[in-house]
């Protein structure tokens, strides 16, 4: 059911699709798809020779295909990315804030530069993208819609996962904002939220500054989490299946977009216990 936010966009024709973290995974799927119905489509991304070969596999696309290096933790490189995406193909009508990276280890031990690191790309990225892009696209008027990329770790907690899932649950909460703030303009807002995607997320540490160190893998505990992480997302459902899910959810104006319905009985869990919570305050008297 779509929720109570902007116009729901229907036509991809001759639109442009602006995607962060576009050079793999979900991101490029979302490129395809997006090109498939008919939009052009500027692929941003960290990693320029990722960017090469994102291109060289869209060719067919020809001219509707555009890649630019940006950093997503640079809002000066989000805007000029933005701008060089207007002067090329003019409004951007899809924006999909999809850059992210995934570092591990007990919430105590994490050491302060992974922490920046990783917020600065799931969290501060998506809020770049959204302060450079959403005036452009309220200012020309015409239907959009917005995707930011959350996770099911943004809807539950997991062990191991307290950065990422934090960053993550920031995003959820900043697109039901976002929704809310759209409402009676011809904007829409989305977040996917998807559960393992046989991508190579679990290798984004490639792009981490220096100043972060990588996570200790001399430990028993530590092969075992890297080793289990690469293993779902190997057995996970294939980007273009997130990314065809996108597409639908944009049509139908859907503000969560989920990927692993089995998964349901987990947030589920979660609102059975705040359910409890507020039982219990609701009993509560003062002594």
């Amino acid at each position: 059911m779509a929720c109570a936010q902007g116009a729901d966009m229907q036509d991809f024709a001759d639109k442009t699709g602006f995607i962060t973290g576009g050079a793999s995974g979900i991101g490029f799927a979302l490129g395809r798809v997006f090109l498939e119905a008919g939009m052009r489509v500027v692929l941003a991304d960290v990693e320029a020779p990722a960017l090469e070969r994102a291109k060289e596999r869209l060719g067919a696309f020809g001219a509707r295909v555009m890649t630019l290096r940006c950093d997503v933790t640079d809002r000066a490189s989000v805007a000029a990315a933005r701008d060089a995406a207007i002067a090329a193909f003019g409004n951007i009508h899809v924006l999909c804030n999809n850059a992210g990276v995934g570092t591990g280890g007990r919430i105590d031990t994490v050491p302060p530069a992974a922490w920046s690191w990783l917020m600065g790309v799931n969290l501060m990225g998506v809020i770049h993208g959204l302060g450079e892009f959403v005036p452009h696209m309220k200012g020309h008027g015409e239907a959009g819609h917005i995707v930011n990329t959350g996770s099911m770790a943004g809807m539950n907690g997991f062990r191991g996962m307290g950065p990422y899932c934090a960053s993550k649950a920031a995003v959820v909460s900043l697109t039901e904002s976002l929704a809310g703030e759209l409402a009676g303009t011809a904007l829409g807002a989305s977040v996917l939220c998807p559960g393992a995607v046989n991508t190579e997320f679990y290798e984004s540490r490639r792009n981490a500054p220096d100043a972060v160190p990588p996570p200790p893998a001399n430990s028993r505990e530590g092969r075992a989490a890297a080793a289990g992480v690469k293993l779902t997302m190997e057995h996970g459902i294939p980007p273009a299946e997130a990314a065809a899910r996108v597409l639908a959810g944009i049509r139908d104006g859907d503000l969560y977009i989920f990927t692993h319905p089995e998964m349901r009985g987990m947030v589920e869990d979660r609102y059975a216990r705040l359910g409890a919570a507020f039982d219990k305050a609701a009993a509560f008297r003062a002594p």
